[in-house]
Parts: C-alpha cells; structure tokens; sequence
C-alpha cells in the first residue's frame, strides 16, 4: 500500500486507516485527480474506503491548506497534494488534464494588499487557470473539425 508513517499523518490529521490510505494515494496520485478516481485506486488496493470518506477527507486537506483544487470542464473538484508551505496556482488542459504549476506572485501580492486594506486576516483565495496544452492543440489541429 502507500507508504507513509503514522507520525507523519498526525501531524495532518487525526489519525484513521482511512484518512492514511487517502493521504498516501492522494500524494503518490501524479497530477490531479477527482475523488471517485482516488477511491477507485485505493479499492484496486484492496483499501477499505468508502468513497464518502474519500470526499470528506479530500475535503478536511482542502480545508487544512493540505490539498490543491481546481474544477475539471464538468465542475467537477480535482485535488492535488500541497506539500508543507507550498501554495501553488496550476494552469490545467481542459483536454488531457495536464497541470502546470505558474508563477502568480503578483496575485499573492494583490491578495496581502486586499487583506492589509481590509483589515481581514487569513483570507483564502482560489485562481483556476486553464487551457489547452500543446500537446492536444496539435493532436486538435490534425482532426478534422475538431474544436479546440
């Protein structure tokens, strides 16, 4: 199964099986991924996990500044392991799902001039950026018709 110590996942959460499971697939998970994926891998694992739990410890990472999130073309939440101290914004092919991490200084920037304005502390923010990579715009440019 995914390797991760027991000191290791108290320091994220509360401590379950199942909370662990979903750490360690989610941070050996390679881009992002949508939380019925996640279950189905942890079940080929032979994880027992349901998937509500699965949405819900997604949701405690997100929460906890632990997980990235982004929306696939339906709407649909994508999540990606943040590790410790990192805050990343990604730019996403709606085709593939390829993700790119982009440098956003300057909304970092915006975001503590709002909040030294505003007077609010800890203000969370979220920028989803995407596209089409090069690699689907080419295969896009080779069908006929294809909209890109």
């Amino acid at each position: 199964m995914y390797g991760i110590s027991r000191g290791e996942l108290l320091r994220e959460t509360r401590s379950t099986r199942q909370r662990a499971a979903v750490l360690g697939a989610l941070r050996a998970a390679e881009g992002f991924v949508s939380a019925p994926a996640l279950h189905e891998l942890l079940v080929a694992e032979g994880a027992a996990v349901g998937l509500t739990t699965v949405y819900r410890t997604l949701r405690l990472f997100e929460e906890t500044g632990r997980a990235d999130v982004t929306r696939d073309e339906s709407g649909g939440r994508l999540y990606r392991w943040r590790p410790p101290g990192e805050h990343r914004h990604y730019l996403v092919c709606r085709s593939c799902g390829t993700s790119l991490a982009v440098d956003a200084e300057v909304v970092e920037h915006w975001v503590t001039e709002v909040m030294r304005k505003s007077g609010y502390r800890a203000v969370a923010h979220t920028l989803e950026l995407s596209g089409i990579c090069d690699g689907c715009a080419d295969t896009a440019e080779h069908a006929e018709g294809a909209p890109l």
